[in-house]
């Protein structure tokens, strides 16, 4: 087990090893998110596997196809399409805001269903309670789902792609929307200045 440099300023801990006569390398995680008492660990697992005459590389990634057949309950789905994105993410969505609509709204009554059974009813009755009082929540939460029943038929699940446009159309259309104030045009500026000079209140000096 060695780590290895790279050139971008990372490193990884890597598994050489010899399989019927052919050398190769195994990755084991990057240093920032791996330990050395983890590595071992894990590089001290895949030995015992390559000692059984397996291949390691081989071995892993038919435990991943495994895992993703297994992988069929939202909670599950919701958190591999949230890794799958990380890298798209600012900050690679340690704030967990793309994650957090999901996280209070969805997942404590949809998470543990399976993704081939969640309908429009199931999330016309989820948003229901926050559709028209948290508009601008309800419709972050409803594209995240919306994304997490996509990421499920990528990964061959039987799904209904428009079951978020249908829970839309149950649900109506939103009453409350996040309205900004409008800017004020620049050439109007100099005069509205003159009239906070005029006055002495607390509100006008703030703006001044």
């Amino acid at each position: 087990m060695l780590l290895h440099k790279r050139k971008d300023g990372g490193a990884q801990w890597i598994l050489r090893y010899t399989l019927h006569g052919r050398r190769r390398e195994m990755g084991l995680g990057a240093l920032r998110d791996v330990s050395l008492k983890q590595a071992r660990e894990l590089a001290t697992g895949w030995r015992s596997v390559l000692h059984e005459g397996r291949d390691p590389i081989k071995e892993r990634n038919k435990q991943k196809r495994e895992a993703i057949s297994n992988l069929h309950y939202l909670k599950d789905i919701a958190v591999d399409a949230f890794e799958s994105r990380k890298a798209e993410l600012k900050d690679d969505g340690k704030a967990c805001d793309w994650f957090s609509p999901l996280r209070l709204y969805i997942l404590p009554k949809l998470g543990c269903l399976p993704v081939s059974e969640i309908t429009q009813t199931e999330i016309r009755n989820t948003l229901a309670p926050i559709w028209h009082t948290k508009a601008a929540t309800a419709e972050k939460a409803l594209i995240r789902l919306n994304l997490c029943l996509k990421h499920a038929a990528a990964l061959g699940l039987d799904v209904d792609l428009q079951a978020t446009e249908k829970a839309r159309a149950l649900l109506g259309k939103q009453r409350h929307k996040t309205q900004n104030f409008p800017a004020m045009d620049w050439r109007k500026f100099p005069a509205f200045y003159k009239t906070l000079c005029e006055t002495t209140t607390m509100t006008q000096l703030a703006l001044r």
